[in-house]
């Protein structure tokens, strides 16, 4: 069989693959999206906090913790790296609390690993709050957050809008367990006294300073680092009046933000970190508040089946939240390029389902852009207060591709398009959820040390962007595509390639810039594109395919830089194709990769970490990205064979002809 038709089988077959898997009532598709072991250590101690232990989940979620400990008797936060202090703390103690034995071998193991990482001290800010709240580390130790600031201005510069919506989430029902500061007491046994390198009464009373300052007399987070100092004094006594206002503005906050189905900000720590704040205004385990809380965290749970000594057995573990906007929408668009018919039932009912996700609240962003009229999509099954750029952008580009007739849909069209583009930042790129959330002193704060306080403009959203202006039918003339095509020049790496701040990490942001340069009409045969594509081609691995180790966040000479994966192999192609390449020597291995690393099934396998959750701090599996990436690379590889262009080309130019009609309803 030739390659080309050894492309058509694997198209079809991974078409077949996915028609099966689409949900036959709702017409949406999802997979798991995969973190690490710290959130499944949370979950086992939320759970013992509010007294709700469970001891069969607890007994599978001990199994899963135990089948990722690393050799060095740590665990990781990807897969492929090295031990992680705070991962591992979390486990430790979440082990302890389900009643392993300190002195079983694998835990001591653990034990030995952490304190050669500096010990529980070494552990990140959220690790110490959550040890806090089981009296295992001193609340001293923990950076000040008064609850003061929810009384300040919403356009005021340190206002919590200031943040990120998933600071934001996660911040704001801390503010009433900081006031509380609640305890629950375990038995001695269960403790980590044996963690701490130096002993928790040497740390407590600050021989051992909470924060270390910067050599410089002065610089942001010396002066951050006194403050807090000074909100601590504070703390001991607060004008009463004030304070007892700012509790009842967190709450009335957060009570309002979980009325959704999905949870306070649909993420698992901010829906965590609510439970914890009902219970300390005095809600009951029962009350139904608490319950439906509980209830929506619960629905995280994948059960799985691992091997361990005695033999294959099931396995608990935690997902951060779903993903099921964004798993269709990509889908969605790699059908569309694969050759499915628009009006194919799988589709239309897919589109259907999109449309009926469409926010239509108001949201925090309209703090930071107050023009914007609802209009964009989430990420999750639900959550309407926060819609995102990059998911928005996603599924516009599928409906467009579509080319729906009826009113209502290019009216959502329309709707998402506005918000879009009513979301750009007046450096011309665009953040995730919120304009100019770009106070980056913000991330020398104390209570910041993940460096994730923020959700500035990113090269990648902004490549996304432009790739729906040119599926719109819009070209370079667009007024939003010279502020963004400034922006990239300038976020432009030497070597040529661009960050990746939501997928792993300069392959992918390479992809989606070029990606999008193409789409809007830029010259590809520009020098700085060219320089990407040399990038691109010097990263490949022998066997043709690439690969990117979350390690390239925290050494970024490590970029492009790691075993092949399917996804990030799809990504260089398209990238590749974006900028004219179709029959490079590079690209037709590439190709191969794909071919020979597709199953019987029309499948591909992938257990490396692709996805980007926060830099250096937290990454994830979306167990999909290794089948429609793959599927889209193939079929646009076929496309750009046969018809000189892809289909989203062809699309873009029907677009043009009907004069952008979308913009206009």
């Amino acid at each position: 069989m030739g390659q080309s038709e050894s492309v058509d089988e694997a198209v079809r077959r991974s078409q077949a693959w996915f028609l099966s898997r689409q949900h036959p009532r709702e017409g949406y598709w999802v997979a798991e999206l995969e973190a690490d072991t710290t959130l499944t250590s949370e979950y086992l101690m939320l759970r013992r906090f509010l007294g709700k232990v469970d001891p069969e989940r607890e007994r599978k979620a001990v199994r899963y913790l135990r089948t990722m400990q690393l050799p060095d008797g740590g665990w990781s936060i990807y897969y492929g790296g090295l031990c992680e202090i705070s991962a591992s703390v979390k486990a430790y103690f979440a082990l302890k609390l389900s009643g392993v034995s300190a002195d079983e071998p694998f835990m001591v193991r653990a034990k030995d690993a952490i304190r050669a990482r500096g010990g529980v001290v070494a552990a990140n800010v959220f690790t110490k709050i959550t040890l806090a709240l089981f009296d295992q580390y001193d609340w001293r130790g923990v950076p000040s957050m008064p609850p003061e600031i929810m009384l300040l201005p919403k356009r005021f510069y340190f206002s919590v809008y200031a943040l990120s919506y998933w600071s934001r989430a996660v911040l704001i029902p801390l503010l009433i367990v900081f006031l509380h500061r609640p305890v629950c007491r375990i038995p001695r046994e269960q403790g980590i006294d044996e963690l701490f390198v130096q002993s928790r009464e040497h740390v407590a009373f600050n021989k051992v300073p909470p924060f270390k300052k910067d050599d410089a007399w002065f610089t942001w987070r010396n002066f951050f680092i006194t403050l807090d100092q000074g909100i601590k004094l504070y703390d001991r006594m607060p004008i009463r009046a004030l304070r007892d206002a700012a509790v009842r503005k967190a709450a009335e906050w957060m009570l309002a933000h979980v009325k959704g189905s999905g949870g306070l900000g649909a993420i698992y720590p901010a829906m965590a970190n609510s439970v914890v704040a009902m219970r300390c205004l005095g809600y009951g385990v029962d009350h139904p508040s608490v319950v439906k809380a509980l209830r929506e965290i619960e629905a995280l749970e994948v059960y799985d089946v691992a091997r361990d000594g005695q033999g294959p057995a099931e396995t608990l573990h935690l997902q951060p939240c779903f993903s099921p906007v964004w798993d269709t929408a990509l889908l969605m668009n790699a059908l569309v390029e694969s050759g499915m018919p628009q009006h194919h039932p799988a589709l239309q009912k897919a589109a259907a389902w999109l449309c009926s996700r469409q926010a239509t609240a108001v949201g925090d962003w309209k703090v930071s852009s107050p023009q914007a009229e609802p209009g964009g999509w989430y990420f999750q099954f639900e959550n309407e207060l926060y819609p995102d750029v990059d998911d928005s952008a996603v599924v516009l580009m599928a409906l467009a591709k579509l080319r729906l007739s009826d009113r209502q849909t290019q009216q959502a069209i329309a709707r998402g398009y506005r918000w879009v583009m009513a979301m750009q930042g007046s450096d011309g790129g665009w953040g995730a959820y919120d304009k100019d959330n770009n106070r980056m002193v913000f991330n020398l704060i104390p209570f910041a040390d993940h460096r994730a306080l923020l959700d500035p403009s990113t090269a990648d959203i902004a490549g996304r962007c432009l790739e729906l202006l040119g599926t719109l039918g819009y070209d370079r003339t667009h007024p939003a595509a010279g502020p963004a095509l400034g922006f990239l020049l300038r976020e432009q790496e030497a070597d040529g390639s661009w960050f990746g701040r939501w997928g792993v990490n300069y392959i992918y942001g390479t992809w989606s810039v070029l990606a999008g340069l193409q789409a809007i009409g830029e010259d590809m045969s520009a020098p700085y594109i060219r320089r990407a594509v040399a990038w691109l081609e010097s990263k490949q691995n022998p066997d043709g395919g690439w690969g990117e180790s979350c390690l390239s966040y925290a050494e970024p000479a490590t970029a492009g830089q790691g075993e092949s994966t399917p996804s990030q192999t799809a990504w260089a192609l398209i990238a590749l194709f974006s900028a004219g390449a179709t029959d490079s020597i590079s690209v037709v291995r590439g190709v191969n990769y794909l071919l020979r690393q597709q199953r019987e099934d029309g499948s591909w396998e992938e257990v490396r970490h692709t996805g980007t959750g926060f830099p250096r701090v937290f990454y994830l599996r979306y167990h999909w990205y290794a089948q429609y990436f793959p599927l889209w690379a193939l079929a646009l590889y076929r496309n750009m064979r046969a018809h000189g262009r892809s289909k989203a080309d062809e699309l873009c130019q029907a677009a043009r002809e009907t004069g952008c009609f979308w913009s206009q309803v």
